[in-house]
Parts: structure tokens; C-alpha cells; sequence
């Protein structure tokens, strides 16, 4: 039998009806992780369609392709990130697709893994890089970023309210020793966020920890060209969904599909498009599809996912 994944992926149901995937299409998963979406995408696309699958983790890919090993060569992995859709995907051969998937954000066997430092739950070395092999730790970044820096960092990606208590006893906690441990990081912010953090609905870590792996993977910077570069790669009446699980991912999402949407300036009357920026999309989710309240007890970490799609005109 097929090594399936253990966990179901988050809004599967909701995302493989949205895709409408076909016999014979060609699908990509941008951030395959451990195959939880490509495993039924490639099942609903046989006997013929295929899949790439891309990851920028070797670890993830190494254990997608044991778990998709039974469709043969029907899945195809690429290491790369994502921000490299285009040109990954035409160093393959691929040149149109039927459907692109983008799962942002750090994956549920990443968070899991206390070795790659991305969860104060565990002590261990303050890593968060999603590719373990090549650009700067959590821990380098917090050895030579300044607190005005910091500061914003922690504002901006982790809508932080005490950003600059937090920056501050950093920096002071940086040049007594080094910060090097995520339980060190996690201790260094409940001192600042004292005895109130007791009543706090989530651990007073939790957003800082999601600004420094934010900062880490530079995850949304580029999420503009993410959706313009995607739409390019889409044969005509494809589709792209994303699934975001932050405010700023999301609204940069809704933003860069609405531009791609509302191209044309002609008057609506006008039978044929005279401006030459004829809408490059449609937008087929006018909302967000939000995750069931099942689905959110059965996993709570799906409670901040957002979906969203789009169809190739």
C-alpha cells in the first residue's frame, strides 16, 4: 500500500473542489512539503496527469518522494523555492499547467522537528531556515541585526504590540551571551511579558518566533510576483489557489489577484478591450474559504488558514 501521509492537509476537501483537477492535467504544488495535497491530486489526475512537486526542504522532499514513489514518474521533484517558480518549471520542460498550489507558511513536520528550531516548545538551536543548507539561522540574524531593525521585524511580521521591550531585552540579552538556544529566545520574552502573560491565549513567544522565521525565509516578500508569475505559467482556464495563514500573506494575495483581475480601463460597454491590459484572471473565491469548525477541532493549527483562487482567462 501506498505510504500515505499521516495528517490530513489543511482545507483538502475544499482545495481539490476549487482545482476541479482532471485526468490527464498537470499540477504543481509549489510547496510540496510531505505530499499531503499532491497525494490526492495525483490520484484525481490519473492515470495520465502528472505533478511537480517543489520544496525548497531536501528533508521534505526525500519524504514526499518515498510517499509518491507508487505514481512513478508521474511525480516529479524539484529542489527550489518557490520565488523560482518560473524558472524551475522551464528547466523541467514545463511550460503550461493546469493548476498551481502554494501552501505558505512552515509546514506541521517542520514545526515538529525540535532540531530545526523553529518551536520554543523544545530547546534546541535556534536554526528556522526552511533549507537547512545554504542562508543565515535565526540565530545569526539576532547576532547582527540592531534593535531598530529588530524592532520592526517583530512589528511588521509578528504584529508584535511590545516590538521594542522585546528588541530591547534582546539586544541586552545578546551582548551578555549569545542567543543561540530557542529556549533561550522564548525566555528572554516572557521576562518582558511578566506575570501578564499568565492570561495571554497563546505563549507571549509565539509572535515573535513567527516574525525571526518569517524574516528567516523572507516568506512574504515577493508574494506580489509569487501570484503574476504563477498566472503566467497557467494554460487557459487553470487555476492557482493559496493558502495563507497570516493577515499580511493573505492581503498581499487578495491585492496582487484583484490587480491581476482588473487590468482592463475600458468602459464595460466596450465590446473588445482598446487599453491593450486586457484581465489576465478570474477571481473564483470573492471571499476567503475558511477552514470548518471540524476541521479546525480535529486540527487547531488550520484556525488561521486562508484560501483563496483564481482562474486563467
Amino acid at each position: 500500500m501506498p505510504d500515505r501521509p499521516a495528517h490530513r492537509p489543511v482545507l483538502l476537501d475544499e482545495t481539490l473542489e476549487l482545482l476541479a483537477p482532471r485526468p490527464g492535467a498537470t499540477f504543481v504544488d509549489a510547496t510540496l512539503g510531505a505530499a499531503g495535497h499532491a497525494f490526492p491530486l495525483l490520484e484525481a489526475i490519473a492515470p495520465d496527469g502528472r505533478l511537480i512537486g517543489i520544496d525548497r526542504d531536501p528533508e521534505a522532499l526525500e519524504i514526499a518522494g518515498r510517499r509518491l514513489a507508487v505514481f512513478g514518474d508521474r511525480f516529479v521533484p524539484l529542489h527550489g523555492r518557490h520565488e523560482d517558480l518560473v524558472r524551475l518549471l522551464r528547466d523541467a520542460g514545463v511550460f503550461a499547467c493546469n493548476a498551481i498550489l502554494f501552501d505558505l507558511g512552515v509546514s506541521s513536520m517542520q514545526l515538529d522537528r525540535p532540531e530545526r528550531g523553529f518551536s520554543f516548545r523544545h530547546d534546541a538551536p535556534l536554526d528556522m531556515r526552511m533549507d537547512p543548507g545554504g542562508g543565515e539561522s535565526a540565530a545569526d540574524l539576532l547576532a547582527r541585526i540592531d534593535e531598530h531593525d529588530l524592532r520592526r521585524i517583530l512589528s511588521r511580521w509578528g504584529e508584535e504590540r511590545q516590538s521594542g521591550a522585546i528588541a530591547r531585552a534582546i539586544v541586552r540579552e545578546r551582548d551578555r551571551r549569545p542567543l543561540v538556544r530557542t529556549c533561550q529566545l522564548a525566555a528572554v520574552v516572557e521576562r518582558v511579558a511578566g506575570p501578564a502573560a499568565r492570561r495571554y491565549r497563546i505563549h507571549p513567544a509565539t509572535r515573535t518566533f513567527q516574525a525571526l522565521r518569517i524574516a528567516v525565509n523572507g516568506e512574504i516578500e515577493g508574494l506580489e510576483r509569487l501570484v503574476s508569475d504563477s498566472v503566467s505559467m497557467l494554460a487557459r482556464g487553470g487555476r492557482l489557489a493559496v493558502i495563507s495563514y497570516h493577515s499580511l500573506e493573505d492581503r498581499a494575495i487578495k491585492t496582487s489577484m484583484r490587480a491581476l483581475a482588473n487590468r482592463c480601463s475600458c468602459p464595460p460597454k466596450l465590446p473588445v478591450c482598446g487599453c491593450g491590459k486586457e484581465n489576465l484572471i478570474r477571481v473564483v473565491t470573492s471571499r476567503p474559504v475558511r477552514p470548518a469548525d471540524e476541521e479546525i477541532d480535529r486540527n487547531p493549527r488550520s484556525r488561521s488558514a486562508r484560501l483563496r483562487v483564481a482562474e486563467r482567462l
